[in-house]
């Protein structure tokens, strides 16, 4: 009987080290069903180049949303992006929504730069300032061949 309590209790604790796992999985991915409301809003860039549905969108540093949509517009050839922002997040009408890299080996997150406006931006709007991804290969190919624009 005491062999049998052992495996009931030793189950259960590797069940709730499963559960607190995924939980934690969740929240760090954004998929957490804690019901935090959100606004969108959208971009579209030159390149969008290395970010997908679930990139991180940044405030100072701070992940404030994410990517949840990105399509070509065939329309005027851009990417179409919409964010996701948490509420309580205002941001300026004159935000610039900037493609950053997280360094040579990291990935690309959605940078949001806010502006001097006393007026907010209000959901489903578009954010018109953006700037597309910089392809760090192309700028090396333009370096080792002496790249001087005339």
């Amino acid at each position: 009987m005491s062999e049998n309590t052992a495996e009931v209790v030793t189950g259960g604790v590797v069940l709730a080290a499963a559960i607190g796992f995924f939980l934690f999985a969740g929240e760090i991915t954004g998929f957490s069903g804690g019901g935090s409301s959100s606004y969108r809003l959208s971009a579209s860039f030159r390149s969008a180049e290395g970010v997908s549905v679930g990139t991180d969108v940044r405030l100072a540093g701070v992940k404030v949303g994410s990517v949840a949509g990105l399509e070509l517009n065939s329309t005027t050839f851009r990417a179409d992006a919409w964010l996701t922002i948490a509420e309580g997040i205002e941001l300026p009408e004159d935000t610039a929504a900037v493609i950053s890299s997280e360094g040579l080996l990291g990935g690309n997150f959605v940078e949001l730069l806010p502006g001097g406006s006393p007026f907010n931006i209000e959901p489903g709007a578009e954010i018109e300032d953006t700037q597309g991804a910089v392809s760090l290969i192309n700028l090396m190919l333009k370096f080792a061949s002496g790249g001087s624009e005339e």
